[in-house]
C-alpha cells in the first residue's frame, strides 16, 4: 500500500493512526500541499485523486481510495483485528457522532483550499482567518467537551475502553489547534483523552514530527 499525504494534514493523521494501530505497513508519498504552487494540484498525483485532496491510500491492486473516513473503514473491515468501532450499536453511533463532528465540521474549515479562498478571493485578512478558524474549532471542542464529561461510553479513550475512530479524529484536531494557537485550557476531559491516546506507540509513530516530510 501507498499513503499519499502530508505530515501536518490532520486528515491524512488519522490515516497513519489507523494504519499503525492495524500494524499494516505502508510506503509514505509525500505531496506538498505549498510546493510548487500545491503538489496535490500536479500530475501525476491529480490523477489519483481528482479532488486534489490528502491523504490518498493506493492499494497493492491499484485502487485509489479517497477520504479519510473512508479509508480508515475500509481498513476496520478488509482488517479487523484491533477494531476501530465497538460492537454496541449505540456505542458505534457515539462514536461515528464524535468523528463526524470533528471530520465534518471542524476540520473543513482550518483546510488549506477553504483558508486560501478566504484570503486570496474574499480578500480576508489574517485576522479575520484566525478568528474564522477559532470559532469553528471552538464550536466544536465545546460540543465534544461535554460528551467527553457526561457520556458513559467515554473512558480513558473517546470511544471508550479500547481506542475508536473517534479518537483518531480527535488527536489530529487537537493538532491543528495547537498550530493556530487555540486555548485548550477549557477542555480538560479531552485533554485527559489525548494524553491516554499520544502513550500508545500508534499515536506516537503517526505524529507529524515523526514524518519523512516534517518541517520545523
Amino acid at each position: 500500500m501507498k499513503l499519499y499525504g502530508y505530515y501536518r494534514s490532520s486528515a491524512t493523521y488519522r490515516v497513519r493512526i489507523a494504519l499503525n494501530l492495524k500494524a499494516l505497513e505502508y510506503d509514505y508519498q509525500s505531496v506538498h500541499l505549498l510546493k510548487n504552487g500545491g503538489e496535490q494540484h500536479l500530475e501525476p498525483y491529480q490523477s489519483l485523486n481528482p479532488q486534489a485532496l490528502v491523504p490518498t491510500l493506493e492499494l497493492d491492486s491499484g485502487e485509489c481510495l479517497h477520504q479519510s473516513l473512508a479509508i480508515i473503514e475500509y481498513l476496520d473491515e478488509a482488517y479487523p483485528k484491533t477494531p476501530l468501532l465497538p460492537n454496541a450499536l449505540e456505542h458505534r453511533a457515539f462514536c461515528r457522532k464524535c468523528a463526524h463532528v470533528i471530520a465534518m465540521e471542524m476540520q473543513p474549515y482550518s483546510n488549506l483550499r477553504v483558508l486560501q479562498y478566504l484570503t486570496k478571493t474574499l480578500n480576508q485578512d489574517e485576522t479575520t482567518k484566525i478568528q474564522w478558524l477559532h470559532d469553528w474549532i471552538k464550536k466544536g471542542l465545546c460540543a465534544l467537551e461535554v460528551w467527553a464529561k457526561e457520556s458513559h461510553f467515554v473512558g480513558p479513550f473517546l470511544g471508550g475502553s479500547q481506542v475508536s475512530l473517534a479518537d483518531l479524529c480527535l488527536v489530529p484536531q487537537l493538532f491543528t489547534a495547537r498550530r493556530f494557537e487555540v486555548e485548550l485550557s477549557n477542555y480538560p476531559e479531552l485533554l485527559k483523552i489525548e494524553a491516554a491516546c499520544q502513550s500508545l506507540d500508534a499515536f506516537i509513530k503517526a505524529r507529524p514530527e515523526h514524518q519523512s516530510d516534517y518541517e520545523k
